[in-house]
């Protein structure tokens, strides 16, 4: 596949990094020789230096036989124009990157769709989504919903005391049909384990799971955890995330924002209602417990520093507060961050990643998640026509070991499938995979 990329900052080098493992032909095209260079050294990639709404420049990049063209520079405007004008070269669809969350809205879609621009994502306005479905049902460190909510992923970390830890899987089979438990995946330190009968669960284990929405409150009590309503939030750092995100949830929590600048402090108190916005530093623990760091039920911090944001959440957990959030942009960070204690980690790259994939992979898929840390990928596959997949049992199927079903969705009927399952036509089927099932699963979903 040939894949054109407008822009080789934070996102678009981050994109360009993992389609490149996946064997695509990558252009990649920026203003600034310098991250050119860089993605160049870095990367099996053709830079082209030049304006991305420039004809001359995108005609250089060949946009006109891609099949992907991803504008996602730092400029809504040039990402816009950039995709208009690729899509009018002939580029088979383009994607273009927006911060203007009035672009989003459904009553919007058909007048970008008339300019030619197939889809628009907002990596702020996927994490500050992200980040309210978290808090709703903050026992959980991930959560994704398949088809509108009617199967779910959950992510939990397994803490002393939980029933679960010393016991192998096989000894909890029973509980698929009566809790609707799945476990499809655990993240034990830098590991990614694909579950099997013999996995014996550990403490700090991060396991994955595969449910019934309405079930997930016997997910809770199935692994120890108990129910928590979160009321009070503090979110430091007002960054335009926090602000997006303090606007989903002001009207049912009481927000308190803490920004150093105090320009910054006026503007956020001009855009949100509800929200108490206070000055101060950072890494002032005694401002933080003055404006009630103790009786926070929820802590999010969303500044532009990785390392501030894992050092505040861990701060934040040794003064007792339930549930912790840490923007976390520097990859490196990811394993580390969750190992030493922080709760949930919010990924603007990855979570635009994900919104993208689904285009790259071949098969008939319709959404795709990665899960913070692990090695691996979650795809939704549609079953679009008789094959192998429905003519056999999931056991009798050549599925590969470094992949398994985790939930099948028919119709409005969802199914945990076991073994004898059949797969039929039009079955929506939840998978995950490690890296080296994924040219097989291709095969098999085509």
């Amino acid at each position: 596949m040939n894949i054109v990329i407008a822009g080789a900052g934070d996102v678009g080098f981050h994109l360009a990094e993992l389609l490149v493992t996946e064997n695509q032909n990558i252009t990649l095209i920026d203003n600034d020789q310098e991250v050119l260079d860089y993605a160049g050294s870095h990367l099996d990639v053709m830079t082209i230096r030049g304006d991305a709404t420039s004809i001359s420049t995108l005609e250089q990049a060949r946009v006109g036989d891609s099949n992907l063209m991803l504008a996602v520079t730092t400029s809504e405007k040039t990402n816009m124009m950039a995709a208009i004008i690729a899509k009018k070269l002939g580029s088979r669809r383009v994607i273009a990157r927006v911060d203007n969350e009035e672009y989003m809205e459904p009553e919007h879609e058909e007048t970008i769709c008339s300019l030619g621009i197939d889809q628009i994502i907002s990596p702020r306005q996927l994490a500050a989504m992200e980040i309210e479905r978290l808090i709703k049902q903050c026992s959980f460190t991930d959560i994704f919903e398949f088809e509108e909510g009617k199967l779910s992923l959950l992510g939990i970390t397994l803490e002393d005391g939980s029933p679960l830890v010393g016991v192998r899987l096989a000894d909890i089979k029973h509980l698929r049909s009566t809790v609707g438990l799945h476990p499809i995946a655990i993240l034990r330190g830098h590991k990614t384990i694909i579950p099997r009968g013999f996995t014996q669960l550990k403490t700090n284990d991060h396991i994955y799971f595969i449910t019934k929405p309405e079930k997930q409150h016997l997910v809770q009590e199935f692994v120890g955890k108990k129910q928590r309503t979160v009321k009070n939030i503090m979110i430091l750092g007002g960054t335009n995330l926090a602000i997006s995100t303090a606007k989903r949830l002001q009207d049912n929590y009481n927000i308190t924002i803490v920004e150093k600048k105090k320009t910054r402090c006026q503007e956020i108190n001009q855009q949100l209602n509800n929200v108490l916005v206070i000055k101060g530093d950072y890494t002032n623990i005694d401002l933080l417990q003055e404006e009630g760091l103790d009786s926070m039920d929820a802590f999010i911090s969303l500044t532009d520093n990785s390392e501030t944001n894992i050092i505040s959440c861990l701060t934040a957990r040794n003064h007792g507060v339930y549930k912790t959030i840490a923007q976390v942009e520097n990859k490196e960070y990811i394993h580390i961050s969750q190992n030493i204690g922080v709760d949930t980690l919010i990924n603007k790259k990855l979570l635009a990643a994900n919104s993208i994939f689904r285009f790259v992979r071949k098969g008939n898929i319709e959404a795709i998640t990665s899960l913070h840390g692990v090695d691996a990928e979650v795809i939704e596959y549609v079953i679009t026509k008789s094959n192998q997949m429905t003519k056999k049992q999931l056991k009798d199927l050549h599925f590969p070991d470094t992949a398994l079903i985790g939930g099948v969705i028919r119709g409005e009927q969802t199914l945990i499938p076991n073994g004898e399952t059949q797969l039929q036509l039009n079955d929506k089927v939840i998978v995950f995979a490690l890296p080296q099932a994924i040219k097989r699963l291709e095969e098999l979903f085509r």
